[in-house]
């Protein structure tokens, strides 16, 4: 949470559009509660951006440099997963060996992926809840958790995957934007590859929440086994 708002008083100096810090001590730790403060992005409620700024507002942020003071982790796509598959209560036996072989399968291709681009700072979870709009109309970028430094197409990825894989945005939706090109071309279906294996195994937490969780994680599981078409995917 330091380094969370540390990132946000560096891209209020920088004139980056992204959710501002309350200017306070902060983050409190109250008992086991860590709480930071910000400025509400918008006086009439969250507003969100069109898909077009989503995919927009990361290659601004990409041309930027962090001060190294800042130390920004490196990107580590991985971190939760095997922790995801282990914990859950709600797997079978061979869901979790199925998702333990897919989770090599995949962190192998990922290692052998070279970029053009030396890493850069990335926003982490780049998608269209992260981004809202301001009272001018101004997208501004919220959830800063996740920053790293990483390849630049990680923070593309999503906004493709949503796009081609999933259909939850039209043609109309991305074609101002280049984020399709980190889905179709390399090192895209890497990518592409990875942040969905991350999204399985984020909704295996969720199936005890409810009977649509559960109904949803089913098939996002039986999709990376067949190969299923996931236009039928729902946002969960």
């Amino acid at each position: 949470m330091r380094r969370t708002v540390a990132v946000a008083r560096w891209l209020e100096s920088a004139g980056y559009p992204a959710g501002r810090a309350v200017n306070a001590g902060q983050p409190v730790v109250t008992g086991q509660q860590i709480v930071t403060f910000w400025e509400a992005v918008s006086d009439d409620g969250d507003q969100y951006a069109s898909v077009a700024e989503v995919a927009e507002v990361p290659l601004k942020l990409h041309k930027l440099t962090a001060p190294a003071d800042l130390h920004l982790p490196e990107l580590a796509p991985f971190a939760s997963a095997p922790q995801r598959i282990e914990a859950s209560t709600w797997l079978s036996p061979q869901d979790r060996a199925f998702l333990t072989s897919v989770l090599a399968q995949t962190q192998t291709a990922y290692a052998r992926l070279e970029f053009a681009l030396p890493p850069g700072v990335i926003h982490g979870d780049a998608n269209v809840g992260n981004v809202q709009v301001d009272h001018h109309g101004n997208p501004v970028v919220i959830d800063l958790d996740e920053f790293a430094t990483g390849p630049r197409k990680w923070d593309l990825a999503l906004t493709a995957l949503y796009y081609d894989s999933f259909g939850w945005y039209t043609r109309k939706d991305t074609k101002t934007s280049c984020a399709c090109t980190a889905l179709t071309s390399w090192p895209g279906p890497v990518m592409r590859a990875v942040r969905e294996f991350l999204m399985v195994t984020w909704v295996i937490q969720k199936p005890a929440e409810s009977g649509q969780a559960a109904a949803e994680a089913t098939k996002r599981i039986a999709a990376l086994r067949t190969g299923a078409n996931r236009k039928d995917r729902q946002p969960h």
